[in-house]
């Protein structure tokens, strides 16, 4: 009897040490510790700055669902990457950095893949909505410091099936 007893309280110990044990709703960071970053694939997209194209990888986030979680729960991604919202519709666009770790510039982008504005380096865990300045098409996310890093500029035209050019497209 004595060791069923030790073996009950020894499964409890356990399970109580596993990693996420402490995830339950009542707890108010369940949902953190729980979550993982989506997995998409990328597509090249490219953006015409000035004499300089620059070559990024980029997944598409092109389903509410998708959109929704979008770079939530990363807790990194290379240099050359980002994620591209295609919204479907031209709309006065706000986004918010819930559960978002990594600092990022938001570049909000017309129909025709011109850039609308940038709001740079947005702040990780803010509630806080960061909304363009007029209607956009979709939202490019890149690592914060991205933009001036790549010398981008409203203005500056992005290339990529969303707006109605491959990336592969030779410049107009």
């Amino acid at each position: 009897m004595r060791l069923v007893s030790l073996l009950i309280v020894a499964t409890f110990v356990a399970c109580a040490l596993l990693p996420g044990a402490d995830a339950q709703p009542g707890n108010p960071d369940w949902h953190i510790r729980t979550a993982t970053p989506q997995d998409l694939p990328t597509e090249p997209l490219l953006i015409d700055s000035g004499d300089e194209t620059v070559r990024l990888a980029v997944a598409l986030a092109d389903d509410p669902g998708e959109r929704r979680v979008g770079l939530m729960f990363r807790s990194d991604m290379a240099a050359d990457e980002g994620m591209l919202f295609d919204f479907a519709r031209v709309q006065r666009v706000s986004m918010w950095m819930k559960n978002t770790f990594i600092p990022l510039d938001m570049l909000f982008i017309r129909p025709d893949g011109t850039i609308e504005s940038i709001a740079a380096n947005t702040t990780p865990l803010s509630l806080d909505s960061v909304s363009s300045a007029g209607p956009v098409l979709a939202v490019l996310e890149l690592n914060a410091g991205a933009a001036q890093r790549l010398g981008l500029e409203p203005g500056d035209r992005l290339r990529h099936g969303v707006f109605g050019t491959a990336a592969g497209d030779a410049h107009d």
